[in-house]
């Protein structure tokens, strides 16, 4: 087997929810591009959290999908509070590297985070003129 495909199967072993660091991550995401029906790969992404006396975003990360349209090591579990969050995905930049344009020049998905101890998955699933997304698990 090649080494190519064990590193995919691998992906697909291991806890989706494992950071780069090794610990448990709390909140993850995964891009497919539903379009062409794969993963988006490249998609630059920030994460921000609400604070919640002035309603101002603080930046929390920021970092780009693998070529399984994840981002691993969003947030650690001691960053990860109660609250409102956003992840912003720079979708034109991703079509524009395909020879492609975009209705949507970038997608903002705000959410709240009741429980922190529960685990979150925010997919998005992405085509040039729509976009979807919804809570996983």
């Amino acid at each position: 087997m090649s080494a190519l495909r064990l590193q995919h199967i691998q992906r697909h072993i291991l806890p989706e929810n494992q950071t780069m660091a090794g610990s448990l991550g709390t909140l993850t995401t995964h891009v497919l591009n539903t379009g062409m029906g794969v993963p988006a790969a490249n998609v630059a992404l920030v994460l921000y959290r609400q604070d919640s006396s002035t309603n101002a975003w603080t930046l929390i990360t920021s970092g780009t999908t693998n070529d399984d349209g994840r981002c691993p090591g969003l947030i650690t579990k001691e960053q990860f509070t109660a609250g409102v969050y956003k992840l912003h995905f720079e979708t034109a930049q991703y079509w524009a590297s395909m020879g492609e344009t975009s209705f949507y020049p970038y997608v903002e998905i705000v959410f709240t985070i009741n429980d922190p101890e529960q685990k979150y998955h925010v997919p998005l699933l992405l085509s040039r003129f729509s976009y979807s997304t919804y809570r996983g698990s």
